[in-house]
């Protein structure tokens, strides 16, 4: 709040207090007439200098939840998404390594069949029988082997890829708690911090009123007679010597 609205704020509480004072008194009662239109256009002009500051915590008290709330969303979300993205990734991973399995199965038929058919060739003729059933057997074998070999260098590749992605997506899940926490602490900051602007805003407009209310109290107390043929001020005598109106001092900041 700005020293000008501050001292126009002092005015508009001044100039409350004088209508009050001089306010003419109800018969028989201590009540007073007032003008209604203009007491209430100076409490709107006074609530339009008040700080902005108390607008702005009341939005942010109003919307607190929801700010926490769609941080919790997202957060929610995020994990969502990050265990969406781990569930393709060891899909794809499984997916790669049934396939190259598959391929090992189809290259390893096709040896053994070519094996077979050689065989079946080298025995038709029967000059190198011996020699065809040695090489059918030496195809035979080196087909298993090689199947053997495929299918254990198949199946290692396919437990390295479900191992690379059980790993990503664990660091996906993480990654999104982190963002999530980081959310949820930034939400709850904003709103401390607001609330903590809120309370000091408030502090100062109290001490402002209790002031007014001081000197308003001073200035309606009973007017003595006077004193050495002299008309002394209550505010004079209710005040001890020396001592300061807060009335009368600015408001600082």
């Amino acid at each position: 709040m700005t020293d000008q609205a501050l001292r126009r704020a002092d005015d508009l509480l001044t100039e409350l207090v004088e209508q009050v004072e001089t306010a003419r008194n109800l018969p028989m009662s201590s009540s007073c007439v007032l003008p209604r239109e203009l007491v209430l256009d100076l409490l709107d002009e006074l609530r339009e200098v008040l700080p902005p500051e108390m607008s702005e915590a009341r939005r942010v008290m109003a919307t607190r939840d929801e700010i926490v709330q769609q941080a919790r969303e997202d957060a929610a979300s995020a994990r969502e998404t990050a265990t969406a993205a781990a569930e393709v990734l060891m899909t794809d991973a499984r997916t790669r390594a049934d396939q190259l399995v598959h391929d090992a199965e189809v290259r390893a038929h096709e040896l053994v069949e070519a094996g077979k058919a050689e065989h079946a060739r080298l025995v038709s003729a029967t000059s190198v029988h011996q020699a065809a059933t040695a090489r059918a057997a030496e195809i035979r074998t080196e087909a298993q082997e090689y199947d053997q070999r495929l299918r254990a260098e198949a199946d290692e590749y396919r437990e390295r890829l479900v191992g690379e992605a059980a790993r990503e997506a664990a660091e996906v899940r993480a990654e999104a708690q982190r963002y999530a926490t980081k959310l949820t602490a930034d939400s709850e900051d904003y709103a401390d911090r607001t609330l903590a602007e809120l309370a000091e805003t408030l502090g100062r407009a109290a001490a402002t009123a209790e002031q007014g209310r001081v000197a308003l109290a001073r200035r309606r107390a009973p007017q003595p007679g006077p004193v050495d043929g002299r008309t002394v001020d209550a505010r004079t005598i209710a005040a001890p010597a020396g001592s300061i109106d807060p009335w009368d001092q600015p408001v600082s900041a």
